[in-house]
């Protein structure tokens, strides 16, 4: 039984259609590729727009968060203020009192007292005065030990800024409505009188053996 030899026409047909198959494999690979391109494309440009859009929606969770705290803030500050009004409207009328029984005889009472000099300015909530003293009080509604520093500060200036009082002794006091342990021991240790309330009066808190520092 013979076998036909394939002929040269056959080898060419054969290797025609063997190219025609593979540049139809290779277009369609290249279909594919480009397909898959063009999802991930569009995938990248999703997560990109997902993306922006959560940073987005976070910078505006961020801002509305910041506006928050500054109105919360904002609200701890007027409140801490009315508070510290209240404190030193319940000091004021008991000042002459509290500071006479600590031998001091007192017997007026300025109330937000101000003075400006050149670029130095000086703010008291109370001036207790007689003929040769002057106590100055700071009123907060809680006291810190920077509230205790400031008004160190304050009555280190005070004689150069009030010179109507240049040639009195000048004492300094704190009072608050709440105030720490640690922050009146330190007030106390600084020469200031201590004021707290003790059930519904207003008390000077230092001891029998407490000397005042004198500016």
């Amino acid at each position: 039984m013979s076998t036909s030899q394939p002929t040269l026409d056959d080898i060419w047909q054969l290797f025609k259609e063997s190219d025609r198959k593979f540049r139809e494999m290779a277009e369609e690979t290249k279909q594919q590729f480009r397909e898959t391109d063009r999802k991930f494309r569009e995938m990248v440009e999703e997560r990109k727009q997902e993306s922006l859009e959560t940073d987005r929606k976070l910078r505006e969770i961020s801002r509305e968060t910041d506006r928050k705290i500054r109105e919360v803030s904002e609200s701890i500050g007027r409140l801490g203020n009315k508070l510290g009004d209240f404190v030193e409207g319940m000091v004021r009328p008991a000042a002459v009192r509290l500071f006479r029984e600590r031998g001091i005889d007192v017997h007026e009472v300025h109330q937000n007292v101000n003075s400006q000099r050149g670029e130095e300015l000086v703010e008291i909530d109370l001036l207790v005065v007689n003929d040769a003293d002057v106590v100055a009080v700071e009123c907060k509604s809680t006291l810190s030990v920077d509230d205790v520093n400031e008004h160190l500060a304050r009555l280190a200036k005070a004689k150069r800024l009030l010179p109507a009082y240049a040639d009195k002794r000048i004492m300094g006091a704190v009072a608050a409505m709440v105030l720490p342990d640690d922050v009146a021991r330190y007030a106390y240790r600084q020469g200031l009188f201590v004021i707290v309330q003790t059930g519904d009066h207003l008390t000077v808190r230092n001891d029998a053996v407490f000397r005042p520092k004198v500016w």
